[in-house]
């Protein structure tokens, strides 16, 4: 007789109300996937086995709940397999489920142990040997854009009668009523960002229409000085219908000389949709693609892993792309704590690709919850400390038939 059926039994027992007890540990980690013990019977060229060893530890990559955090820098990964790639400041790389990430003071996005999350700059597209990189949201300013396109749409009266005198415009000698009918602000800004005020004056024509049976109107385009802006006046042209036949669409150019150190300006004026009813001049549409500078206020992550920046000037932008890795045998990964796993031969090379597909989506807010059930948990402790007792019984046992062949 001997005792190492019931000792194994002991070890491989204990082996698995450990592996339980850190499941039950890491009921509240996120990203955290929870172990099951595997075990094998031992056999050494006899029909009588030998006892039990356990065979391995593999764990569960189940997706968890997603729980909504109310941090913009939490992201969880949704109906998915992808893993966030992550690398040490030695240059390690490691890969992880848990999207608790933070925003250094030099702009690196790391977890909460300093690992930073790799991804490909704004613009730059991956694939075609272009490797992830430590993602950084720069503090910097955004530039401005000069103004380079208008896009407007005008209700202007046709019950609007000629104005009585030309129209006139110079420095420090504004236009007067009697000289237009209507006249609307337009804010466009220069290359160094700077808002300038253009003001555009409409007057109906008396002159013999363009269009057989319609009425054209002009209009007038100055600065804020009253200074005529280049490529001003336009001559607007209705049928009798009241739709604009001419200028057609990107027809019109305005231009601005070079001042301030701020280069000359030409924008394309789009006026198409402009009418002529009998209503009220208004205003439909204006837009202008300009902007000044801005600076930081926020970011988010959307679902495609792209982080968008939001500046103070009402304008956002891409600042980077988070990468996402697969395995093709992920229970293959080499567990090594805080929340991270290695690759290893078994789960073979990472397959690099951005948010998407069989990957999952990215969910900004919210963080992916520990997988582990923890009621199953608990029965199965009952079970393995069931387990245990049973196989110190069968060393009892054994002890009890060892004292007595010592008794004959």
């Amino acid at each position: 007789m001997g005792f190492g059926q019931g000792v194994s039994g002991l070890n491989a027992a204990a082996s698995n109300l450990d592996v339980i007890g850190n499941n039950i540990a890491n009921a509240n980690t996120v990203g955290y996937k929870q172990s099951a013990a595997q075990f094998a019977d031992v056999y050494a060229g006899t029909k009588i086995g030998l006892g039990v060893r356990v065979n391995s530890v593999v764990q569960s990559f189940n997706q968890g709940n997603i729980e909504a955090s109310g941090r913009s820098l939490d992201v969880a990964i949704t109906n998915g397999n992808g893993f966030f790639r992550l690398t040490s400041p030695e240059g390690a790389v490691y890969y992880s489920r848990n999207g608790q990430f933070q925003r250094e003071e030099d702009g690196r996005i790391t977890n909460m142990q300093g690992l930073q999350v790799t991804g490909y700059p704004a613009g730059v597209a991956g694939g075609a040997g272009v490797q992830p990189q430590p993602l950084v949201i720069s503090n910097a300013q955004m530039e401005p854009r000069a103004t380079s396109s208008i896009t407007a749409k005008f209700q202007l009266d046709s019950r609007a009668t000629v104005p009585t005198q030309a129209f006139a415009s110079a420095p420090g000698v504004p236009p007067t009523s009697n000289m237009f009918n209507y006249s609307t602000a337009i804010n466009v800004y220069d290359s160094l960002g700077n808002k300038q005020q253009l003001m555009a004056y409409f007057a109906k024509s008396g002159a013999a229409p363009t269009v057989p049976g319609g009425t054209d109107w002009q209009m007038y385009v100055t600065d804020v000085n009253g200074n005529a802006v280049g490529g001003a006046p336009v001559t607007l042209s209705f049928d009798n219908a009241g739709a604009l036949q001419a200028p057609g669409a990107g027809a019109v150019t305005l231009t601005q000389p070079a001042a301030n150190g701020a280069q000359a300006m030409a924008m394309r004026l789009d006026l198409t949709g402009t009418t002529q009813f009998g209503a009220d001049n208004d205003v439909k549409q204006l837009s202008q693609n300009g902007y000044t500078s801005g600076s930081l206020l926020g970011f988010t992550v959307n679902g495609d892993g792209t982080i968008t920046g939001s500046y103070s000037n009402e304008q956002t932008k891409p600042l980077g792309q988070i990468v996402m890795a697969a395995f093709g045998n992920v229970e293959g990964l080499k567990p090594e704590g805080d929340n991270v796993w290695s690759a290893t031969g078994a789960s073979g090379q990472p397959l690099l690709g951005v948010a998407g597909g069989s990957l999952g989506t990215l969910r900004s807010n919210a963080v992916e919850a520990s997988n582990v059930d923890l009621s199953g948990q608990l029965v199965n402790l009952i079970v393995a400390q069931r387990n245990y007792q049973a196989n110190a019984q069968t060393i009892k046992a054994q002890d009890t038939v060892m004292q007595t062949l010592v008794n004959l």
